[in-house]
């Protein structure tokens, strides 16, 4: 907005309606007439104006009536205000009935003096507030309205009723800077309120030069006061338009209540905190630091990326006017300076410099580097730092939604920084990923290259630039990460020894640690010594480990899970939903639970081990407590197919021994003859039923050692060769992209194992306790055959074989079927939705079931 300087031109002069006798008669009368306000009541002010206007001829002085009055000179402003103050309504209207009565130029002369302090915000003579106008009571954004006397000539009345509009947006402008420019509202409001600052400065200097053509030149009417002020009306209704809309967007939500959106953002960060400890205090400091902002209960004030939003919407909707473009346009590279600053230091730095909330990212302060100890949810990773829409590359969660702001009532747009500027949406993704990164390359002590070069250049929002450098500080930050974390940190070994300890691909350890650790693991859980089973622990690894599967071996640690595998898989597979129709709880939940209850209470040591790995920081980024959960489950899963492996192996060798091995017959033959088939003799009946117990045992090895050679060569190692080469051959290309492919390899693995499907875990436990439970009766058979040998020789003979056959039938029976559910469930899974267990069904086919 150029302020234009009216000049003075003496060859009109001769075109003017009035004389320079007249004009100054009239600039006389005016001046009486002000000065006759501050005077008693009773005086006369005709006769004070006829003496002013005596006493200024008498004189010879030929000058305007402002210069004229001192109280003027000295302080322009303040006979104005005081006038308004002291002058009552009735006397106001009385002077208003006598425009009428003044000539058409006197009348433009004290409308013209009214104008330049309606224009100013301060109440005029002629020129005054409505009736039932209250300032006190008026919101001051919505701007100050004036009326125009009645008794003012139409066709000056017309003229200054398109003028007066400018006095509305100028008050209500004025308002809205004074409002905005409070540190509660942020950067963005503050960079907003002093570019408008700077336009209203044009507006001022405008109005200073039109009241000094006024005062100066006789040529000055209300036509060019109108022909002056009218590109400026334009500009300020487009400015009043967006202060507006500023002003209302949180006032129109301020009925809709906040308290749950508060209270999402109390929940989430109990939810990752607990109650009480040393980090609740960050809690309520947050909490603290949100109600000292001065924003209230109601909602969130509309400041930073919401700012910029209206400011773009409306550059699109008024596309179609140059004028408002231009406006708005820099408009939004003023307000959008502080907005981009903040952006370039997050994304370059890695340090968010964020203090009124108004930035895209968010910061969870109260989220650290300990939590990684014992976070099972990848917390520090994705709760850190976050989008404040709650948005993220895989979809949005509930668990991320939980401290979004509700949206605005009208339009469903984002309150403050959590609405994203459309400019910036399709990058927000790689903004939040760079600083993220950067952040972690500082945690490690690392230091970040600054580029001097484009650190200095000043971009906008609208400017391409800006996308540039967001994409070239993403492309730096995740290519350093990767290095980081790829070779610094010695990522793929480390992989590769948790798949050695955890997979069991060279399992000697293991089974050196199972026979040194035969005794303590046969007690309870909580009987058993950790210290003594890591001391055993490590003296396996000693003797076995070599290369670089020895630099980590002191990573591996001992521990004690709180509850059974099955267990606990089946209780989060029901949680989770991944359950299927008619498996919902029955009438025998309560018994169920008090029989886990005190299985729990019972639950051996070897039921309980697991392995534990520890790793430093930025390495607990991709081997988190949530990773290594699922290791350990797999982990589990294998050790319980090994010992019931080893158990049913340690049966085979006791039935190598005598009592199995030899003849009931004198002769010492084991086939038995025709008459003795016919007559179903004791040493026949005993003979089958030894075999009948090889049989069973046999079938439940060939069960366990199918299963687990399905789990090692079907599943875990063609998986572990894909993530291996993927990483090897750089096929990696983000830090998100590596967390994503570790975590879908294990649940892949899991989902592969049959680890997932609750019906299949239901079937496969019983199998697994059913073959446990028999080998764990390999004692209890011997003595049976003992005592039969015994007690054939006696004279009553023996009259235990029924028993004995009744006691074998119970886990025949048992396994036949759960055998035969576990093999349908395996073959509609393969069919259905698992096509990986087809291995499965083939290797479990070749076990026979007896006719």
């Amino acid at each position: 907005m150029d302020p234009y300087t009216p000049g003075r031109r003496a060859g009109r002069k001769k075109n003017l309606g009035l004389s320079t006798r007249e004009y100054m008669k009239v600039a006389g009368t005016i001046a009486s007439v002000r000065k006759g306000r501050q005077l008693d009541d009773e005086i006369d002010e005709d006769l004070v104006g006829r003496e002013r206007i005596s006493r200024d001829k008498g004189k010879g002085r030929e000058e305007p009536s402002f210069i004229a009055e001192a109280s003027f000179v000295k302080a322009p402003l303040n006979s104005r205000v005081g006038s308004s103050s002291i002058v009552n309504h009735g006397k106001g209207k009385s002077k208003q009935e006598s425009l009428d009565r003044l000539p058409l130029e006197l009348q433009e002369a004290l409308i013209l003096e009214d104008l330049l302090f309606v224009l100013m915000g301060i109440e005029g003579t002629y020129v005054t507030y409505p009736s039932d106008y209250s300032i006190e009571e008026e919101d001051p954004l919505q701007g100050m309205r004036f009326v125009v006397s009645p008794s003012l000539d139409p066709s000056l009345r017309d003229l200054v009723e398109r003028i007066l509009p400018l006095a509305t947006y100028y008050t209500g402008i004025s308002s809205f800077i004074e409002a905005r420019s409070h540190l509660d509202f942020g950067l963005v409001n503050h960079a907003l309120c002093a570019a408008m600052r700077e336009m209203m400065k044009d507006y001022q200097t405008l109005l200073a030069q039109l009241e000094y053509a006024f005062n100066t030149s006789p040529q000055f009417t209300l036509q060019k006061l109108w022909f002056y002020v009218h590109p400026t009306l334009h500009t300020l209704s487009l400015l009043y338009q967006l202060t507006t809309e500023l002003a209302t967007a949180d006032e129109a939500d301020s009925e809709s209540s906040s308290s749950s959106s508060s209270d999402s953002e109390e929940d989430a960060r109990n939810e990752a905190l607990g109650l009480g400890g040393a980090k609740l205090k960050a809690v309520l400091s947050e909490i603290n630091k949100t109600s000292q902002l001065g924003v209230s209960a109601n909602g969130i004030t509309v400041k930073g990326g919401e700012v910029l939003t209206i400011l773009h919407d409306r550059m699109q909707s008024m596309s179609g006017d140059p004028a408002a473009k231009e406006l708005y346009g820099v408009l939004m590279t003023a307000a959008g300076k502080p907005y981009v600053d903040m952006l370039q230091a997050w994304i370059r730095t890695g340090k968010l410099v964020d203090p009124y909330e108004e930035l895209c990212i968010k910061e969870s302060k109260f989220i650290d580097r300990g939590t990684l100890e014992m976070d099972y949810t990848d917390e520090y990773w994705e709760r850190r730092y976050t989008l404040r829409d709650g948005s993220t590359l895989g979809g949005s969660s509930k668990r991320h939604q939980a401290g979004v702001p509700l949206p605005r009532t009208p339009g469903g747009r984002l309150p403050g920084g959590a609405c994203i500027p459309p400019t910036l949406e399709r990058w927000k993704h790689k903004i939040l990923l760079a600083g993220k990164y950067l952040n972690v390359i500082r945690e490690c002590g690392m230091e970040v290259k600054k580029d001097s070069s484009s650190s200095t250049e000043q971009v906008s929002l609208e400017d391409e630039r800006l996308y540039k450098l967001i994409d070239e500080a993403y492309t730096y930050a995740n290519r350093t990460l990767l290095h980081l974390l790829l070779r610094d940190q010695q990522l793929i070994p480390r992989l590769r020894s948790l798949k050695r300890y955890f997979f069991l691909s060279q399992s000697s350890f293991l089974t050196h640690l199972l026979d040194l650790s035969h005794s303590e693991l046969r007690k309870s859980a909580r009987s058993a010594s950790i210290v003594k089973l890591q001391s055993l622990l490590d003296l396996a690894l000693n003797t076995d480990a070599q290369g670089e599967d020895a630099m980590f071996r002191e990573d591996v640690k001992v521990t004690m899970a709180n509850s059974g595998l099955y267990e606990w898989l089946l209780n989060v597979v029901n949680v989770s939903g991944v359950i299927d129709e008619g498996e919902g709880p029955d009438g025998h939940g309560h018994e169920e639970t008090k029989k886990d209850k005190d299985d729990k209470k019972q639950m051996l040591a070897i039921d309980a081990l697991t392995l534990d790995y520890t790793v430093n920081f930025p390495l607990s980024l991709v081997i988190s407590r949530k990773t290594i959960l699922r290791y350990q489950l797999i982990f589990r899963f294998l050790l319980h197919l090994k010992h019931v492996e080893q158990a049913l192996s340690t049966m085979w060798i006791e039935h190598k021994t005598t009592p199995w091995r030899r003849s009931t017959r004198p002769d010492g033959s084991f086939e038995p003859t025709a008459a003795d088939l016919a007559k179903k003799d004791w040493h026949t009946d005993f003979h089958n039923w030894r075999k009948r117990v090889f049989l069973l045992r046999a079938r439940m090895l060939a069960f366990v050692q199918q299963i687990l050679a399905f789990a090692t060569f079907e599943v875990l190692e063609p998986n572990w060769r894909k993530l291996e080469g993927k990483l090897e051959a750089g096929k990696v290309e983000t830090v998100d992209q590596l967390l994503r492919d570790h975590v879908d390899f294990l649940d892949t693995c899991l989902k592969e194992c049959m680890l997932t499907s609750s019906k299949l875990l239901k079937a496969y436990s019983r199998l697994i306790v059913t073959c446990s439970t028999f080998a764990l009766y390999t004692a209890s058979f011997t003595k049976s055959a003992n005592q039969a040998f015994a007690t054939a020789d006696s004279a009553d003979g023996d009259h235990g074989m029924a028993k004995r056959w009744d006691f074998l039938a119970k886990f025949e029976t048992n396994f036949n079927h759960w055998f035969k559910v576990h093999l349908d469930c395996v073959q509609f899974y393969a069919s259905s939705e698992n096509g990986s267990l087809l291995p499965l069904v083939v290797r479990l086919n070749s076990i026979k079931t007896p006719t």
